[in-house]
């Protein structure tokens, strides 16, 4: 299966009210011409899932700029002011979540699991709203599986069956976020043959891809 698309063609699969998640830290590892062509195409009314949303002009900060996020689950949005002001605003609904919670929420959906149970959040408004329960004496928020309907990802390295290769802070959430969506958009710096990356190094497997990027 070619699995080879344009940054324009990708852009074209994904429309308002998309649940999206954003792989990467702080811009770092974002699908950044994918989300160039997104504020280009003006698709509106997103939820998107991410680690952070970067700063005001790079990467999924774009989105935001642009107002074309609805719905935010995160778990910092300090280094962005406009996501703030536009929470402050009533304009966009934020969800904070400690980040290790939010990871395993995302693990959670990819490995078909009903859920994880955390201690952290306790005696928090982290709390507020979510079923406790008790396990041999301890008490344990009960979080739920994170699924979206794309996953926007971007890697260092990826052959042309999809397997990838990321480096540094770029993984940061990206492998279990392949697993926990309907749809995967990798946007690769490098496109190497199929075979050419060692088993051992692959993070992602190309099982998981859809769709890769070819500028």
């Amino acid at each position: 299966m070619n699995k080879f698309v344009s940054v324009q063609q990708a852009a074209e699969k994904i429309h308002d009210g998309m649940t999206v998640m954003v792989g990467g830290f702080l811009g770092v590892g974002n699908p950044i011409a994918l989300i160039d062509a997104l504020v280009e195409k003006g698709v509106k009314d997103l939820t998107i899932i991410c680690n952070d949303t970067a700063y005001p002009e790079v990467g999924v900060g774009k989105l935001i700029t642009n107002h074309q996020v609805k719905n935010l689950i995160a778990t910092h949005i300090g280094t962005n002011n406009n996501t703030i002001d536009q929470m402050n605003a009533g304009e966009l609904h934020v969800t904070l979540q400690p980040q290790g919670t939010l990871a395993e929420q995302i693990r959670a959906a990819g490995a078909g699991l009903g859920g994880v149970l955390t201690q952290t959040g306790l005696g928090t408004i982290v709390e507020n709203g979510k079923e406790k329960i008790t396990v041999d004496g301890k008490e344990y928020l009960l979080e739920k599986p994170v699924r979206a309907d794309v996953a926007i990802i971007g890697a260092n390295i990826c052959d042309e069956t999809g397997n990838l290769v990321y480096k540094g802070t770029s993984q940061n959430f990206s492998p279990m976020m392949a697993t926990a969506a309907d749809m995967v958009i990798v946007e690769p710096q490098e496109i190497v043959p199929t075979g050419s990356i060692a088993p051992e190094n692959v993070k992602t497997p190309g099982i998981f891809v859809d769709f890769i990027i070819k500028k």
